[in-house]
């Protein structure tokens, strides 16, 4: 897997806390905090509303297809893509429609 350097601020306790963690478990901090935001994305991953924000965020075209797929999972992201096809074809229609 890739790895990206990012930078960002951290209240000072969190910083402590991801040291203590580090320490006790023989990992680093890089190592601490990727852990906790992987589990805190699965959480969100498994909460049905963050599933529903992020369809609605595909249905308005503000992230891509594959990104559907990282959080619903291909079948989803499928049934999703079918629906959308379908909803932009009506759409089209209907402005053809419009034009007669």
């Amino acid at each position: 897997m890739s790895t990206k350097r990012v930078n960002f601020r951290l209240p000072e306790e969190l910083v402590t806390q991801a040291d203590v963690t580090a320490k006790a478990t023989h990992k680093n901090r890089t190592e601490v905090v990727i852990e906790a935001l992987r589990q805190y994305l699965a959480d969100k991953e498994a909460d049905e509303g963050f599933r529903e924000r992020v369809v609605d965020l595909y249905l308005a075209d503000e992230i891509d297809y594959e990104m559907l797929v990282e959080v619903v999972g291909r079948q989803d992201a499928e049934a999703v893509k079918a629906s959308k096809d379908v909803l932009d074809r009506g759409e089209e229609l209907a402005d053809e429609l419009a034009e007669l």
